[in-house]
């Protein structure tokens, strides 16, 4: 009965209301999870540059902002953009627009780690070599070490979308009817579903994180193997 019944929502579970009305279910999380995860590199390619320098008030900043990030649940970041920071500023934000803030600051502290240590991960002789080739330091920086220190990345950048595919899943708190969202409203309406919705929730996000683990696991392995 409960399976029949799931069978009449299914297509909001993938997609929301979507084409009559604001997309939401898994399509939600996917966009969310695929838009967050370059914004979240950017800011983590910013801070990874800063956090490296040599001028402090550069450097400064953004290790008091992985420091704090790191130490708090992404869940009080959320709460931050949705609530707090709308009566700071006097103006509304939306649902979506305080998830994806609140996704890409919060694992933007993360990707800033990686970028630091991926850098940090380089030689400090081929520093040397290209300054004293006559380069620049932004010249060494982006034709000598980077292109090195993201080949070093590329695996924790991929556990790390894992994490924020899986964390996607708490921004129904504040409302946002992806995956999770769109499946608490389906339980809330036919309670007969429940246990046919966890199922699926468990299906679903086991087939997204395993995939990218697996894809995680032979590119390190291919990456190990090249070196």
């Amino acid at each position: 009965m409960g399976w029949a019944i799931l069978g009449e929502y299914l297509r909001f579970l993938l997609l929301g209301a979507y084409p009559r009305g604001p997309l939401g279910g898994l399509a939600l999380t996917i966009y969310l999870s695929v838009v967050a995860g370059l914004s979240s590199f950017g800011v983590g390619l910013l801070g990874g540059l800063a956090r490296t320098s040599s001028r402090k008030y550069l450097r400064v900043p953004a290790t008091i902002y992985v420091e704090v990030i790191r130490g708090i649940p992404f869940i009080m970041v959320l709460f931050w953009f949705y609530f707090l920071v709308p009566r700071i500023l006097q103006h509304s934000i939306t649902e979506n627009a305080a998830a994806f803030v609140g996704i890409t600051f919060f694992f933007g502290a993360y990707a800033t780690e990686i970028v630091r240590a991926g850098i940090m991960s380089v030689d400090k002789g081929q520093v040397e070599a290209g300054l004293s080739s006559g380069l620049f330091d932004w010249q060494v920086m982006l034709f000598i070490i980077f292109p090195q220190a993201l080949r070093n990345m590329i695996p924790s950048f991929v556990n790390l979308y894992v994490s924020l595919i899986k964390d996607t899943s708490l921004i129904f708190f504040i409302g946002v009817t992806e995956l999770t969202g769109a499946a608490t409203q389906v339980m809330r309406r036919e309670v007969s579903t429940t246990v046919p919705v966890f199922i699926l929730l468990f299906a679903v996000y086991l087939v997204l994180c395993s995939t990218l683990n697996s894809f995680s696991d032979r590119l390190e392995a291919k990456l190990a193997s090249a070196s």
